[in-house]
């Protein structure tokens, strides 16, 4: 069964299942408060948006793709897949994400690739399908399904902030690494994704700084 986050009232949902289904998330939701549903543009814009801030400043990403989605007005797969690349790096673009532009508006122009069928998609499933594309790692993989699919049980395994507030909200010895983070969030399918939210808000409640929700929110 796939859970949508499609509004406050789901995500609150899944939150009081979560508490219920595992009692060490009583204290972290007391400490966080109820976490508010942050959600993006679905499909090829908003996957590009999260492609545009890899690795860069909040406000560098910010500018970015500024320029980038004001440059092609309306944003399509088939303006971007027949811009010169001289042209996308003069607006701010590497040539490693213009290639990954580039290469997804191919697979959405030639239909091998339906973005937003992948809300319906098993969790790991919509995963793999994307992080077999080309320059989409599993981080954003899961941010596009989380954020911009409402993908319930999407779980950003490879999120700094998710691993260091389960660190301290789990009282683990230290930090978990990725491959860590899938066991230690099996309890919570199908609601990865709201337990996501959850310790999102836990980590600004501990650290007083945003997590990825500060940095992708609409």
């Amino acid at each position: 069964m796939t859970v949508h986050l499609n509004s406050q009232a789901d995500l609150d949902d899944a939150i009081t299942a979560l508490v219920k289904q595992d009692p060490r998330l009583r204290a972290v939701l007391k400490r966080a408060g109820r976490p508010a549903l942050r959600r993006r543009e679905p499909g090829f814009a908003g996957l590009a948006a999260i492609v545009c801030g890899q690795q860069l400043s909040v406000a560098s990403a910010a500018a970015i793709w500024q320029r980038v989605s004001a440059a092609f007005d309306p944003f399509h797969h088939d303006a971007l897949r027949r811009a010169r690349a001289d042209r996308l790096g003069r607006l701010g673009l590497s040539a490693a994400k213009i290639k990954t532009l580039k290469n997804l508006a191919r697979e959405l122009a030639a239909e091998r690739l339906d973005l937003e069928a992948l809300a319906e998609q098993d969790a790991d499933a919509a995963h793999a399908r994307l992080t077999a594309l080309h320059g989409i790692g599993p981080w954003t993989a899961d941010i596009y399904l989380l954020f911009c699919l409402g993908h319930g049980d999407a779980w950003p395994a490879g999120d700094l902030a998710l691993q260091e507030a389960m660190r301290v909200g789990l009282k683990l010895e230290a930090r978990p690494t990725p491959k860590q983070m899938a066991p230690l969030a099996e309890p919570w399918r199908p609601l990865r994704g709201a337990a996501a939210h959850l310790w999102w808000a836990y980590y600004h409640a501990v650290k007083q700084r945003e997590g990825v929700i500060g940095k992708v929110s609409a």
